[in-house]
């Protein structure tokens, strides 16, 4: 997988990133399907890498091997918000990069500076190319406001309080709420979080980028407010 020049931006790019637990992945699928658009995970780009250098017995704590392996990375990524599917090597990972080991061992990779480069010009391509096949993209992840698409035409930073975002994650991936499931949760909320703050903005707005705090919203009000957002923006 060789860098390249930055792509120019082709059809209507919707640009959402924010913390973990925040909405951004399941809000983003709908709002695509909402509005019949291509849709794309980076974040699954960071978890896929992690799961080739795990795979190809890469020490994560060598960063130049790190950087070499990723460089080789043979990603295929669906933007298909029903079927989201990630193949590494002809393999599907679409469930493998979601596992707890890929969870508490990404932040390794992704904080390598030159490993997110290689990974921005991926993530560019990979948003110009859906949004010339489908008319538009919408793209969730970290840097995708401010560094992957900072000219998309509408860019919005999804927040919620940390207690919101533990509880929702915590349902997710424990099917409850409780004390306990929130505390299992938390390495993989807050101190990916504060790992991936070191190189990465996704807390505060930048320039021209829309907050939404979705505290206090369920899903529905959450998708409906992006809409309405977008719809503001939209030509």
């Amino acid at each position: 997988m060789a860098a390249g020049v930055d792509t120019p931006l082709t059809g209507f790019v919707i640009a959402i990133d924010g913390p973990s637990g925040s909405g951004k992945s399941s809000v983003s699928k709908q709002v695509a399907r909402t509005l019949d658009l291509g849709f794309l995970d980076t974040g699954a780009m960071y978890r896929s890498a992690t799961w080739w250098c795990l795979e190809q017995g890469v020490d994560l704590e060598d960063e130049a091997a790190v950087i070499a392996a990723t460089r080789e990375l043979p990603l295929t990524i669906g933007t298909d918000p029903d079927a989201p599917t990630v193949h590494v090597g002809g393999h599907d990972v679409s469930a493998a990069i979601r596992e707890t080991r890929i969870s508490e061992q990404v932040s390794k990779v992704a904080r390598i500076i030159p490993v997110r480069e290689i990974l921005r010009q991926l993530q560019r391509r990979l948003v110009s190319e859906a949004g010339a096949a489908l008319g538009g993209v919408v793209a969730e992840g970290r840097d995708i406001t401010t560094v992957v698409v900072p000219d998309a035409p509408v860019r919005i930073l999804l927040t919620a309080s940390e207690e919101a975002r533990l509880a929702r994650r915590s349902r997710e991936l424990h099917g409850a709420a409780d004390p306990a499931s929130v505390a299992a949760t938390r390495t993989q909320i807050v101190e990916r979080d504060l790992a991936d703050s070191t190189v990465s903005q996704f807390t505060v707005a930048a320039d021209g980028v829309t907050t939404l705090d979705t505290t206090d919203l369920d899903f529905e009000q959450s998708v409906a407010a992006v809409l309405q957002i977008v719809a503001a923006a939209r030509p």
